[in-house]
């Protein structure tokens, strides 16, 4: 394997990557009864609308039927990438879930 086809791998591994944590990103907000498009748009609000998300958004489960993330694991995938931004707005958006949980 020369450096091109490696290169080429490492980034096409990425954006494989990438999607997965979209779609985390997107089923934790379906599992919160929470919309990913507004949480996205706290994050980046100058950004255009995201496709990768809305595709994201398509392939989401209803939330009995998908399994649990917890706001934990979402954090930290979304760290690993770096978004720091989203994880901010999706720590503001669960703290909001827990006051109103906890009333």
């Amino acid at each position: 394997m020369d450096r091109k086809e490696m290169d080429d791998q490492v980034i096409h591994q990425y954006k494989q990557d990438e999607q997965k944590m979209i779609l985390i990103f997107a089923q934790w907000c379906v599992n919160n009864e929470l919309d990913p498009f507004e949480i996205y748009q706290k994050a980046y609000p100058n950004q255009p609308a995201n496709t990768a998300l809305e595709d994201a958004v398509e392939l989401t489960l209803p939330p009995a039927e998908a399994h649990q993330i917890s706001v934990e694991t979402l954090l930290e995938i979304l760290s690993l990438f770096g978004n720091d931004d989203l994880a901010f707005a999706v720590n503001a958006e669960w703290s909001q879930l827990e006051r109103k949980n906890n009333q």
